[in-house]
This record gives structure tokens, C-alpha cells and sequence, in this order.
């Protein structure tokens, strides 16, 4: 792990640490392909650290993809306790700080990008929670743990917000986060996927392509 240049962003594929609230974060940074790039950075969170949730986790490295196949580049990093980022688990307080210092190196080496959040599992609701925080332009939340962490008194987007949902879901209960998507106002765009599980197991290629297909509508200004 490197110390990136505090005013540039990779150029290329890039494994850094930044400086956190709580001590260094592992990162990885990587680029759209030229040409097609858009003038956005996409930072995407990973599952719970306490059941092993990392920023290689496979839905995690395919949000990852998928966007930067839609022209955005992508930063992942670790939560405090997982891999070798430091401090404790904190229950997405702390980490809604860690990334808070993420997204504001982000702001200070691509500071005329748009800021899209990427979430899966508890990834989503540490990024559901501070997209207003943040002003973020959208939001991709996958498998969002209703029920398992206090949703309803946060604070909601109005930037596009998609959510995918596993209809065979075994960690999330999927009609409790289909009810509570009806009881939004405005709800995000909802995509159910059948014969889905949590970790979309045969089915990321899926999750790709309706990534994809939905990003297609608010994608950023082109780079270059």
C-alpha cells in the first residue's frame, strides 16, 4: 500500500491508504476506459466487517465494474476493522466518518466531478445515510438491510436513487424493504431480481447489466 499524491487522483489502477478519523483506510482506486469517460467519481461501500465484509467482496468489485463500464470512475476502500484499515467497528457511526474523509479527498482531487455513492448491504446504509450530508448526485443501494439497522428516521435523497432487491434474499427480509420503499415519498427506482439471494450468487452479471441500464440516464458530462 502506497500514500497517493494528496492533490491527484490515479491515474490508473491504484491500491493507497488515506488517513481516517480513526487511522489509515486501504483504498483502491480505478478509471473508466478512455474514451466514454464521464466527469464523475463513483466511491462504493462494503458489507458489514463483522461478518467479513471487505471492498473485494464480489458485489461490491461488480458495482465497481459496472461502473466503470458506464464511464465513471471508482473509489472502494475499507471500513475501519476490515482488512487492515484501523480502528474498531463502530455500527456505521464511525464509518459514516470514514467516509466522510473519503469523499472529501475525493472533493479535493476531483473537485468539478460529480459525486455518485454506491452501497451493498451495510454498505448501503452507511451511504444512504449521509447522501444528504454529502449533496451527492446519486445513489445505488444494494440489498439495503431494513430491519437490521433504523432506516426510518434518516434523512432521504432526492439525487436518483436505485435499489436492487434479491426476491429470495436469506440475510434482508425482501417484502420489509418492498414495503418500506412503498411507504417513501418519492420512492426510489426499485428493481426486483427473482430467484436472487443475497450475495445475487449466478446472477452478478444481472446486477451488472440493470446497473448499468439504469445509470444510462443520469450519467455526468463527458471527461474529455
Amino acid at each position: 500500500m502506497t500514500s497517493p499524491d494528496p492533490s491527484h487522483f490515479p491515474d490508473q489502477l491504484t491500491e493507497f491508504t488515506l488517513e481516517g478519523p480513526a487511522g489509515s483506510l486501504e483504498a483502491v482506486s480505478d478509471v473508466a476506459e478512455r474514451p466514454g469517460a464521464r466527469r464523475g467519481t463513483a466511491v462504493i461501500c462494503h458489507p458489514n466487517s463483522k461478518d467479513g465484509g471487505t471492498m473485494h467482496n464480489k458485489v461490491v468489485t461488480m458495482l465497481d465494474r459496472s461502473l466503470r463500464e458506464s464511464g465513471l470512475d471508482t473509489l472502494r476502500f475499507n471500513f475501519r476493522s476490515a482488512g487492515e484499515s484501523a480502528g474498531e467497528y463502530d455500527n456505521g457511526v464511525g464509518e459514516s466518518e470514514d467516509l466522510a474523509a473519503v469523499v472529501a479527498w475525493v472533493r479535493k482531487t476531483r473537485p468539478d466531478d460529480l459525486l455518485w455513492l454506491a452501497g451493498f448491504s451495510f454498505g448501503s446504509y452507511v451511504t444512504l445515510r449521509n447522501t444528504v450530508r454529502f449533496k451527492a448526485d446519486a445513489l445505488i443501494s444494494i440489498a439495503p438491510p431494513i430491519g437490521r439497522w433504523e432506516h426510518e428516521t434518516l434523512a432521504l435523497p432526492t439525487c436518483p436513487w436505485l435499489v436492487v432487491m434479491g426476491e429470495d434474499d436469506e440475510i434482508v427480509e425482501p417484502q420489509a424493504v418492498f414495503d418500506w420503499i412503498d411507504s417513501l415519498e418519492p420512492p426510489p427506482e426499485l428493481i426486483r431480481m427473482p430467484e436472487t439471494g443475497h450475495f445475487f450468487h449466478r446472477r452478478l452479471m444481472d446486477l451488472r447489466g440493470a446497473v448499468k441500464h439504469w445509470a444510462l440516464d443520469y450519467l455526468p458530462p463527458a471527461r474529455d
